[in-house]
């Protein structure tokens, strides 16, 4: 038995927690116990009460595993310092390290992720790669492992996350097991970015740059190559290069790529249009282009995605299922 500490405060995202608790008691590998500040109960970012079994300056010696949940991106409640200030110890005296969700950014804020590779909820990459630039953020993972330290994307990525722990700490049959148990994907297929909302352009404060987002979200077909999009905001190439890592946390390229692609996944998912003709309306070229970007960038094939997310009816037919 593994002794396993889940890390909660008011506002954490239920299923951040309920979700890989349930993958690892199923798993029964796990001494499990939750733990906040003051050894209080909890308020989840739903409203239900979460009992605790102890507060956590009241842990000692060391312990397998520190899980740490998010809260509700982007602005829900956050724990305060008192919060981050046990996790510094806690981590330190961990021999593994996980988050689920936006509890990427409490470990980075708490120094437990500088000069690792990180992930987080699709909707908060941009912030923790901003916030955090001695963090390098694999936006479209499900979830990284980096030395000692595992983080996952948001909420039900927390399911797949505690898959893994337990494959490593048990064996595949077990997880497989379990996993098939819960009726969940082992290893779901594709990235997370399969899963972001469209339309969803990062903040900034350097008016040039927002104009620029704003433009390429709007017309993702248009040129939006490096030098023309340096021409409109009136700056260098290289200067355009360094704004977008710093405040969108990516290339130009991949910026332009990203908006492309999410525009052609709203259109799989609500036009009949055949996919050569949305690969031209968003600037992605040909139906073979298309089906590259998506493999690079979503991790399946347009084809594919259409048919994941155009209904969520069951299929009416044997020769729809297949």
């Amino acid at each position: 038995m593994k002794d396993l500490v889940v890390a909660v405060y008011d506002g954490v995202v239920l299923l951040d927690v309920a979700g890989p608790v349930q993958i690892l008691h199923g798993s029964q590998g796990y001494r499990i116990r939750h733990a906040s500040v003051d050894g209080r109960p909890v308020r989840t970012d739903v409203g239900v009460a979460l009992g605790v079994d102890l507060a956590l300056g009241q842990i000692e010696g060391q312990i397998d595993t520190l899980l740490v949940p998010g809260y509700a991106p982007p602005d829900g409640d956050r724990p305060g310092e008192a919060f981050l200030d046990l996790l510094r110890g806690l981590g330190a005296r961990a021999r593994r390290v996980a988050s689920v969700c936006t509890g990427a950014l409490l470990l980075a804020e708490a120094g437990l992720l500088d000069g690792r590779r990180a992930t987080t909820h699709w909707a908060a990459c941009a912030d923790l790669a901003s916030q955090f630039p001695e963090v390098t953020v694999e936006s479209d993972a499900i979830f990284v492992r980096d030395g000692p330290v595992v983080t996952a994307a948001g909420v039900t990525a927390g399911i797949d996350l505690a898959l893994a722990l337990v494959e490593e700490d048990h064996g595949p049959d077990l997880a497989r097991a379990v996993a098939k148990y819960m009726v969940v994907f082992l290893q779901r297929p594709g990235g997370q970015s399969q899963f972001s909302v469209r339309g969803a352009v990062p903040s900034t404060r350097h008016a040039a740059l927002r104009g620029l987002l704003d433009a390429v979200a709007a017309e993702p077909a248009g040129e939006h190559t490096l030098a023309a999009m340096a021409a409109q905001a009136a700056v260098s190439e290289r200067h355009l290069t360094r704004l977008f890592r710093r405040e969108v946390g990516c290339t130009p390229g991949q910026y332009v790529e990203r908006i492309r692609v999410e525009a052609a996944q709203a259109l799989l998912e609500t036009s009949a249009d055949s996919v050569a003709t949305i690969a031209r309306r968003c600037g992605l070229g040909s139906d073979e282009t298309m089906r590259r970007t998506f493999l690079k960038v979503v991790g399946t094939t347009p084809t594919t995605y259409r048919r994941r997310f155009r209904t969520s009816l069951p299929p009416t037919s044997h020769k729809e299922a297949l």
